[in-house]
This record gives C-alpha cells, structure tokens and sequence, in this order.
C-alpha cells in the first residue's frame, strides 16, 4: 500500500504559469504596444484598459463567487464621477469662470442657477479625499446593495435584474439632477491634474503606464484572494452554497465582501478613464454599458482572471474596428464575434487556451492531459 505525502500550504500565492502569464501580458502592455502603436491608438488602448478593471471584479464576483451582476456600470461610474468632481472644481477656479454669474462653481451649475458649491461637492476639492471617495463610495453603495440582497438570500437571476435596474435608476437620477451631475451631457472640460494638464499626448501617455501599473497590482490582488482560503471558500459557495452555510460560514458576508471588492476594482477603472478620456457621462453608468463589461469577461473566460484583461482587449480592439470599416455593420459584428466564441468556446479564451495550446507547452505553462479534459477552465 502507498501513502501519498501531506501537501502543504503554498508559500507564494503565484504558480509558475502565472507568473508568467503576468510577465507576458506587463511585456505586451509596457513594451510591445507603446512602441508599435502611435499615441492615438494607445489612447485607445488605455481606455479599453480601464474597462479591464471591471472585467476583472466580474471574474472574482461572477467567476469565483457565482454572482452575476449586471449593473457593474454603476460602480465604473460612481468611481469615473468622483475623480470627474475633483478635476471639474479645479478647471472652475474663479480665474477660469469670472464671466459666470456666479465664479468658482462648476459651469452647468451657473446655467442652473446655483449660487453656491453644493455641500456634497465640498469634500471633493481635496485630491486625497477624492482617492479614498472612488474606493469607499463604491464600496459603500454595494455593500448597502449586497447586505440588502444577501442577507434575505436574493441571488441568481433575480439579483442581476436588481442590479441591472439599479443601473438604469442612477442615470435616470443623474441625468434629471442636471444642475449637480451636468445631466446627459455628464461634467466634462476637464483640464487639469494639480495644475498638470492632462489633455496633451504625454500626459495621456504617462496615464497610460499609470493604468497599466494599477492593473497590474489588481490582477496581483485577485490572484491573492483566488488563491487564498477565501477564493476557496468563494468556488464553494458557487458550486455547493448550502454545504457551506451548512458548515457554519456565513455565506451573505462572504458574498458582500466579494461584491464590494469587485465594486471598488471597477471604480478604480472608472476614474482612470476620466483622467485618461477627460469626461465622465451618464452613458458609462446605464445598462448597456454594464452589459458590455459582462461579455467582455465571458470572451475572455470568467473564470481566467487574465482571459478576462485580452477579452476585454479584442471585444474593444474588435468594437472600434468594425465601427471604423464597417459603420452601418459594426454591432452584426460584434454581436456575431461575441456569439461564436461562447458558441464554440463556452469558457472563453481562456478555455481555448487551456484545451489547445497549453498542453503542447508543458507543464510550466499549466498544461496537462488532465486538465485538457477539465469541463471548466480556472486559472
């Protein structure tokens, strides 16, 4: 008879593979695009970056956790709105509005007639105050969502129809409070950053590593909770939520804290869009948008926490180019890309990488006969 030798605890949250997968996909951000593409297409590339932020809170919410939300726009939003506050009261110093009638406030509230800063304007003329806001007012927002939800047990189909009305309740409120949120037009003429303009090609360029950077430390912090007793105890409440409840955990906490976590991820990439795109509108926060960044996460893979960042990339790259060739065409095309790939490849990219080309690369790319094989593709 054998005995096989207890396994111990991993003392490093990142595989082999991981590492470098991380190091392939840094190289193709850091190096390869900024010297092969010109600095009107980086921008772009920056900005679909950002909706890479959402994409990856969906793999841990929804892929991890087996909570579909579709209303993750509200989130990319609140965090977009919040760096968007601060910019718009520095481009609206009194130097800059003396011909308003009232100087110092934001123009589209002179139009409204508003005579003085609204009180819940005020905290935001601090940059470090504005840093913690797009992290906690998310964070707040979904944890009264999530513990609302969650405590009564409100899950699956019924839990992404609240979100997805939540989305289209905040632009109904954003846009109808024309005089504190800039209504459908959103707060734009956004110009500088602590008297750094933001708007010329370097700037944009610098905002482009910077994203890449912040990127980088959330796929970090994602492996770290995949990898942790937490993410396990997230695959378990996906898969058998009644064990575990059943086994003393409190599965509503766990499932706020996930939902929090993928809210704060999807601000930070809602205010580097605003700092990297100069305007922040109501279109980024409704229902369309949301349900944009869900398939942005099924291309890739739910379960692939970088499938997620190269779905997100070609479902964009494959968005403006077919809007560019074929204007009149472009969503049969997309609509049609999105359609074959979970049609033939029902776990992304990631599933066809798992299933094709990383059992010719052995091991050390987390190939394998087994894993081939495997119904589902976690990475």
């Amino acid at each position: 008879m054998t005995t096989s030798a207890p396994t111990s605890g991993r003392t490093f949250f990142l595989r082999p593979q991981d590492m470098i997968g991380i190091a392939i996909l840094a190289i193709l951000l850091v190096v390869v695009l900024p010297l092969t593409l010109d600095n009107f297409r980086l921008q772009f590339v920056g900005k679909y970056l950002t909706y890479a932020f959402v994409a990856l809170g969906l793999v841990l919410c929804w892929g991890y956790a087996g909570i579909l939300s579709l209303g993750q726009g509200v989130f990319f939003g609140l965090g977009g709105y919040c760096m968007a506050m601060f910019l718009k009261l520095e481009a609206s110093s009194v130097e800059n509005t003396k011909i308003q009638t009232t100087p110092g406030i934001p123009d589209f509230m002179d139009w409204n007639q508003i005579t003085e800063l609204p009180l819940m304007w005020q905290p935001f003329n601090n940059l470090g105050l504005t840093i913690v806001a797009v992290i906690l007012v998310p964070a707040l927002f979904a944890f009264i969502v999530g513990f609302a939800m969650f405590k009564r047990r409100v899950g699956g189909v019924y839990f992404a129809i609240i979100t997805q009305a939540l989305a289209a309740i905040l632009t109904i409120l954003i846009v109808g409070q024309q005089g504190y949120t800039g209504g459908i037009n959103g707060i734009t003429d956004l110009r500088t950053l602590h008297g750094w303009d933001i708007r010329t090609d370097a700037a944009k360029t610098i905002l482009y590593f910077v994203c890449v950077g912040l990127l980088i430390a959330c796929i970090l912090l994602a492996y770290y909770v995949k990898s942790s007793k937490l993410g396990r105890i997230l695959v378990a409440m996906r898969d058998k939520e009644d064990r575990v409840r059943f086994s003393g955990y409190d599965v509503a906490s766990f499932k706020v804290f996930v939902f929090c976590l993928a809210a704060s991820l999807s601000a930070i990439g809602g205010a580097m869009f605003t700092l990297q795109v100069g305007f922040m509108s109501p279109s980024f926060v409704g229902i369309v948008p949301s349900i944009e960044m869900v398939i942005y996460t099924a291309v890739g893979g739910r379960l692939s926490i970088l499938g997620a960042i190269y779905g997100t990339l070609l479902v964009n790259w494959a968005k403006t180019s077919f809007s560019e060739s074929f204007p009149e065409l472009w969503l049969f095309g997309l609509g049609g890309l999105f359609i074959a790939v979970v049609l033939i490849f029902p776990n992304g990219l990631a599933g066809l990488w798992q299933t094709y080309v990383a059992p010719r690369l052995g091991p050390l790319f987390g190939g394998s006969a087994k894993r081939a094989a495997a119904p589902a593709v976690a990475e």
